[in-house]
């Protein structure tokens, strides 16, 4: 999922990266359709290479949709799934390759989160289904009469996880549909097509970076090559910035565009009238399985252009007259380094931080404050250098209080525009009017049909308050329609009885007629996933983690209103770090030890998550082991940590499947574990409790809050597992397997296929592996391995039926491939020879980012600046609201006050170290000048900026006082490329400072061949 939110404010901020896809579609001439040649030149105006499939962006829509009935069974899912594939791959026409990525077993820090949801979305289900036999239940009891409806099971979409039957299909029809397509489509016919299933370990996106890591490995890489990435995770974005290849594009569906749809009912879903208007009456069926019905229209789809992005954050990272040279690959890196502060799927965010409220442009603007003064940048090739790192969060604590009144401000005005805009509408209806506020009113947050930006749904109560006398039992009766029902029913069902509002709830009518018409509706049951993988646009929105509102205890009943639970933290009120730690950790004020422990492990977090991206998994055994994130002031004295990971093991997919499930989806688990998670005695049945807190932390859906869940002992899980492997059949043995990425490849991409059937298949074999030849496989490199499963020229069948046709003759081929191993790491460089496209920005465009960048991010605290607020030397003196508890008193935060004699406390001079002179940085802080108290809105070290005109927009740096030095040539990183920054395990570099006298000779390449800008 990446960062909440991100896709939507990138292309708000940066209008040009985003362009629809231009699609052909198949035309009818005389009564026939004539097939798109898709062999053809690209619509889109220009040819791709390489396609990357993240496969679960593609299988949970296909298994579940939104937009149509689920498939009845699998057969049926697997022909969406096709349908679907093929869609997006004739949209890009890859030209080399195609590789499809599924999910394997993730690394441990992401299953806690999966652990989460799935855990959530059983609790979720568990009560929906509770609560539909209590409304039945008390119907009958108040004399109504309804027949039943006829449950029906739905797919529990949990089952999309490594290790489950369900996978082991998906591959095998992959496989198969693949080997079809290559065999009957022309346009696949020399397409490589590597496949990477569920077995292989790995989220699939960075089996993906994985891949392409490789292949820039080989000095036989294309650096032009144009790559194409499919997905709905916000995070493939930064993924695609953290490979340095320019020629990268994010396809995905545009999410937004249902905003343009026509609208339809709240109540039953059709279109042609509004809630208020309902009658409840079931759809008029075209033809007798309504099967002349005309299908939904094709959710378009949209491009996010990388390299414009990148030109984008050229123009905003660029500093006037930084002490050191520019370099854009670090600059990118650093800029994907300060969005996993905001959120990604490993860390909760800071509190302090939300893309909404701009986040991201905070830090920016810290670190374009800071980067003369740091040195150098946060990042190189995946490490960060933690000195450097506590600029930012230093900068990030002084705005910290200001962002968190601000925030209180902003939420009161919002409350009361919501709640002034619902009095106005009632006002208007009147009792026979629209005054009860349906879902598409207004006063709910929806006006002409679109999303309100300033307002989230919220749930009402069923019955409304003042609504006259209703039972006890009817007023708790509540939940399923707030939490479930997204508040369909609203006030409109005020003036109604309990009985018939009750029997409208389960006919699915909307009209209060109480004659017993009785339904012989199919209803589906929900499964344990209704959360599991939500939509499209709900990942878009999505904003678990914010800590502020109290936490529950267990058994806290929802708030059948909507309010918000109180807020027992007060994040704006004075002493909120002391109520935090409290009410979230169960620790003492006093403990500042705890704060400073929780603070070091999220550093390691984030070592962790840029490594990942950068580098690949550093450890499959490490996560964060808190719920919540620390603040930014508690990060102190980064720069002696030492930070290193040890690989860890991998689980295997059961070992996953039980990490993650609850026991309401243990049929997707092997029956020899289910006595694991149901028996009372088990010695692991702590893992799967069936009660647990969700913790709103200021929201108001259950999907969005905290899932209070113990963590995993992996060694005991492990221990417990063990004595039931020998007790699995040898067929479910065998999905519990780590597999092999596989290569196919048709008999019409002549060389290759030749090259290889003649090293396996061939009378005299060779090898038992072949290193692919990269002038014969058009520049893939890597190695392949027999797959003895398969025979060139076989039969080639469908796993589950014959609703797809047979091949007697398949012309492909079929084997084992392993990406080729680099003895170097990654580099945050462009290629040698790499060819840029004309610019996409102007210069208009240029000025324009530039100019935001100078300014924005740097009120984002809220509280009024000294003097007239224009000035860049003008700062926010306000007081720490964390003060009672001497964490930010002199003794925890010197570099605050001037109490020891010295700026930042150390009574060394400036930063504390000894420059020497001979490079051309900025000089230490005039006479007179105070570091402000916490608060502050300015940035984290160093005197006030200059006002404009002078140093920071372009004019040079004034001359230095005579007792000033600067720091030593070598200050910085040492030119050995084996060597991390500072703070990692293994370096021996404890210097700190700037890169200007580098020796890294990749940064020299990467400059030297960026191209033409």
């Amino acid at each position: 999922m990446g960062v909440p939110a991100l896709f939507r404010w990138l292309s708000q901020k940066y209008s040009k990266i985003v362009t629809q896809v231009l699609e052909e579609m198949p035309r009818e001439i005389d009564g026939q359709e004539i097939p798109v040649d898709y062999t053809g030149p690209n619509p889109n105006g220009e040819e791709f290479d390489n396609l990357y499939l993240d496969m679960n962006g593609i299988v949970h829509p296909c298994s579940h949709p939104e937009d149509r009935p689920a498939p009845k069974d699998e057969e049926e899912m697997m022909l969406e799934i096709f349908k679907y594939t093929d869609r997006v791959v004739n949209m890009v026409r890859p030209r080399k390759l195609l590789m499809i990525a599924i999910d394997g077993v993730a690394p441990r820090a992401k299953m806690n989160q999966q652990r989460s949801r799935r855990f959530r979305s059983a609790q979720e289900a568990k009560e929906k289904a509770d609560d539909k036999a209590e409304l039945l239940k008390m119907l009958k009891s108040q004399g109504g009469h309804i027949e039943e409806p006829i449950i029906k099971k739905a797919f529990d979409s949990n089952e999309i996880t490594p290790g489950t039957p369900f996978m082991d299909i998906l591959a095998a029809s992959l496989r198969y549909w693949t080997a079809y397509k290559l065999n009957t489509d022309p346009a696949w016919a020399k397409m490589k097509v590597i496949i990477s299933d569920s077995t292989v370990p790995g989220e699939g996106e960075h089996k993906i970076m994985e891949f392409v890591r490789s292949q820039r490995s080989s000095p036989e890489h294309d650096p032009n090559t144009r790559h194409v990435i499919y997905g709905l995770d916000a995070d493939l974005i930064m993924l695609g910035l953290a490979t340095h290849e320019p020629h990268f594009r994010v396809l995905r569906e545009d999410v937004f565009a249902q905003d343009s749809k026509p609208r339809t009912c709240r109540m039953c879903g059709q279109a042609g009238h509004e809630a208020r208007e309902c009658t409840g009456q079931a759809k008029v069926k075209d033809g007798e399985h309504d099967e002349k019905d005309s299908a939904p229209p094709l959710k378009p789809f949209i491009w996010l252009h990388v390299g414009i992005l990148r030109e984008y954050l050229e123009a905003e990272l660029h500093v006037p007259s930084q002490p050191f040279r520019f370099d854009l690959e670090r600059a990118l890196d650093d800029w994907v380094f300060m969005c996993f502060f905001v959120g990604n799927d490993f860390l909760p965010h800071l509190p302090s931080l939300e893309i909404r409220e701009n986040g991201i442009d905070t830090l920016i603007a810290i670190w374009r404050d800071n980067i003369p003064f740091m040195g150098g940048y946060l990042t190189k090739d995946g490490h960060v250098d933690l000195e450097r790192a506590q600029f930012i969060l230093e900068g990030l604590a002084k705005q910290e209080d200001a962002i968190f009144r601000r925030r209180k401000e902003t939420e009161d005005r919002r409350a009361a525009s919501q709640k002034r805009r619902k009095m106005q509408e009632a006002g208007r209806g009147g009792r026979g009017g629209r005054g009860g506020g349906f879902q598409d009113s207004p006063s709910n947050g929806r006006q002409y049909g679109r999303p309100s930006k300033d307002s989230a749904p919220v749930g009402l109560p069923l019955f409304a308050p003042g609504a006259g006398e209703v039972s006890k039992e009817a007023k708790n009766m509540t939940h399923d329609m707030v939490v479930n029902r997204g508040a369909i029913y609203k006030a409109n069902l005020a003036n109604k009885s309990a009985a018939a509002a009750l029997k409208s709830q389960i006919n699915g009518s909307g009209n209060p007629d109480t004659s017993a018409a009785p339904t012989n509706e199919i209803m589906s049951e929900s499964p344990a996933s209704a959360l599991g993988k939500r939509k499209a646009d709900m990942l878009e929105d999505d904003d678990s983690s914010t800590p502020g509102r109290n936490t529950p205890q267990p058994g806290t009943p929802q708030t059948p209103s909507d309010e918000a639970p109180p807020d027992t933290v007060r994040l704006w009120d004075e002493g909120y770090a002391d109520r935090y730690y409290e009410q979230k950790f169960g620790v003492e004020p006093s403990d500042i030890e705890f704060r400073h422990k929780v603070a070091r492990a999220y550093v390691e977090g984030l070592a962790w998550v840029l490594l990942y991206y950068f580098q690949g998994c550093p450890s499959w055994d490490w996560y964060y082991p808190y719920h919540y994130a620390p603040f930014a002031a508690d990060f102190t004295d980064l720069k002696d940590m030492t930070i290193s990971f040890q690989k860890g093991k991998i689980f295997r997919p059961y070992e996953q499947l039980m990490g993650v499930l609850p026991a309401a989806s243990r049929q997707a688990i092997p029956e020899v574990f289910h006595d694991l998670m149901t028996n009372p005695e088990s010695e692991i049945i702590d893992f799967y409790p069936e009660d647990f807190v969700v913790d709103l932390n200021g929201k108001k859906f259950a999907w969005q809050g905290v899932a209070i869940l113990p963590f995993i002992d992996s060694e005991r899980l492990l221990n417990a597992m063990a004595k039931k492997y020998p007790l699995l059949p040898p067929d479910v043995a065998a999905r519990n397997v780590v597999g092999k990425d596989a290569l196919l490849v048709s008999e019409a991409h002549e060389e290759l296929y030749a090259d290889i059937a003649t090293n396996f298949y061939s009378k005299k074999q060779m090898s038992s592996e072949l290193k692919l030849n990269p002038r014969v496989s058009e520049g893939l490199t890597g190695v392949v391995e027999k797959n003895e499963a398969h025979l060139p020229h076989g039969t080639l069948s469908f796993p589950l039926s014959d609703a797809m046709p047979s091949l007697d003759d398949d012309r492909s081929l079929s084997v084992h491939y392993e990406m080729p191993k680099s003895k170097h790491i990654h580099k945050s460089m462009l290629l040698r020879g790499v060819e840029f496209k004309p610019p996409a920005l102007n210069q208009s465009d240029i000025e324009t980012t530039k100019s935001k960048a100078a300014n924005s991010g740097r009120s984002h605290g809220g509280v009024p600046l000294k003097g007239d607020g224009r000035g860049r030397n003008s700062f926010n003196f306000a007081g720490s609201n964390q003060g009672q508890n001497q964490y930010q008193g002199k003794n925890n935060r010197q570099s605050y006050g001037s109490q020891n004699g010295g700026y930042n406390g150390n009574g060394s001079g400036y930063n504390g170290n000894n420059y020497n002179a001979g490079n051309n940085y900025p000089p230490p802080p005039g006479a007179g000048w105070q570091p402000p108290p916490p608060g502050m809105s300015g940035f984290a070290r160093g005197p006030p900026p200059p006002p404009p005109g002078t140093y920071s927009y372009g004019r040079g740096p004034p001359p230095p006082p005579p007792n000033y030095s600067q720091p030593p040539h070598s200050y910085g990183y040492d030119s050995r490329s084996d060597r991390g920054p500072p703070g990692y395990a293994g370096s021996d570099d404890r210097r700190r400072g700037g890169d200007a006298q580098r020796g890294d000779l990749y940064r020299g390449r990467g400059d030297q061949y960026r191209g033409p800008r």
